[in-house]
Protein backbone atom coordinates (compact mmCIF):
# COMPACT_ATOMS: atom_id res chain seq x y z
CA UNK A 1 0.00 0.00 0.00
CA UNK A 2 2.96 2.37 0.74
CA UNK A 3 4.01 1.91 -2.75
CA UNK A 4 0.93 3.04 -3.85
CA UNK A 5 0.50 6.55 -1.93
CA UNK A 6 3.92 6.96 -3.32
CA UNK A 7 3.11 6.54 -7.35
CA UNK A 8 -0.11 8.44 -6.52
CA UNK A 9 1.94 11.58 -5.35
CA UNK A 10 4.52 11.11 -8.56
CA UNK A 11 1.88 10.85 -11.18
CA UNK A 12 0.02 13.61 -9.32
CA UNK A 13 2.64 15.96 -9.50
CA UNK A 14 3.69 15.17 -13.35
CA UNK A 15 -0.11 15.43 -14.13
CA UNK A 16 -0.08 18.99 -12.06
CA UNK A 17 3.03 19.70 -13.82
CA UNK A 18 1.42 18.47 -17.65
CA UNK A 19 -1.55 20.37 -16.74
CA UNK A 20 0.75 23.80 -16.20
CA UNK A 21 2.93 22.84 -19.88
CA UNK A 22 0.05 22.69 -21.97
CA UNK A 23 -2.18 24.96 -21.00
CA UNK A 24 -4.92 23.50 -19.57
CA UNK A 25 -4.91 25.60 -16.90
CA UNK A 26 -2.97 28.81 -15.62
CA UNK A 27 -2.84 28.12 -11.71
CA UNK A 28 0.69 28.26 -11.60
CA UNK A 29 2.88 25.31 -11.71
CA UNK A 30 3.66 24.71 -7.66
CA UNK A 31 -0.31 25.47 -7.47
CA UNK A 32 -1.38 23.09 -10.05
CA UNK A 33 0.91 20.19 -8.62
CA UNK A 34 -0.91 20.89 -4.70
CA UNK A 35 -4.62 20.64 -6.41
CA UNK A 36 -3.18 17.10 -8.27
CA UNK A 37 -1.61 16.08 -4.86
CA UNK A 38 -4.62 16.76 -2.73
CA UNK A 39 -6.99 15.57 -5.22
CA UNK A 40 -5.19 12.17 -5.67
CA UNK A 41 -4.51 11.92 -1.90
CA UNK A 42 -8.05 11.91 -1.31
CA UNK A 43 -9.28 9.52 -3.76
CA UNK A 44 -6.66 7.19 -2.75
CA UNK A 45 -7.73 7.05 1.01
CA UNK A 46 -12.20 7.11 -0.29
CA UNK A 47 -10.48 4.03 -2.50
CA UNK A 48 -8.84 2.43 0.82
CA UNK A 49 -12.36 3.14 2.93
CA UNK A 50 -14.98 2.30 0.69
CA UNK A 51 -14.08 0.19 -2.14
CA UNK A 52 -14.65 2.62 -4.85
CA UNK A 53 -12.32 2.65 -7.71
CA UNK A 54 -11.96 3.14 -11.57
CA UNK A 55 -9.49 0.22 -12.32
CA UNK A 56 -5.86 0.45 -11.57
CA UNK A 57 -4.61 2.66 -9.08
CA UNK A 58 -2.71 4.32 -11.48
CA UNK A 59 -5.60 5.45 -13.61
CA UNK A 60 -7.22 6.50 -10.56
CA UNK A 61 -4.27 9.10 -9.62
CA UNK A 62 -4.54 10.40 -13.09
CA UNK A 63 -8.55 11.08 -12.98
CA UNK A 64 -8.51 12.08 -9.53
CA UNK A 65 -5.78 14.47 -10.77
CA UNK A 66 -7.60 16.32 -13.27
CA UNK A 67 -10.93 16.11 -11.67
CA UNK A 68 -9.50 18.08 -8.68
CA UNK A 69 -8.41 20.73 -11.21
CA UNK A 70 -11.39 20.87 -12.49
CA UNK A 71 -13.35 21.10 -9.54
CA UNK A 72 -10.89 23.85 -7.90
CA UNK A 73 -11.99 27.66 -8.66
CA UNK A 74 -9.83 29.58 -10.59
CA UNK A 75 -11.72 31.77 -12.31
CA UNK A 76 -10.76 34.64 -10.29
CA UNK A 77 -7.17 34.40 -11.18
CA UNK A 78 -5.81 36.76 -14.23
Amino acid sequence: MFMIMMGTVVIAGIVGYLSEVTGFTRNGYLQSIIICIGGAFLFYFVRIMFGISFGAPGLDAVLSSIGALIIVPTHWRK
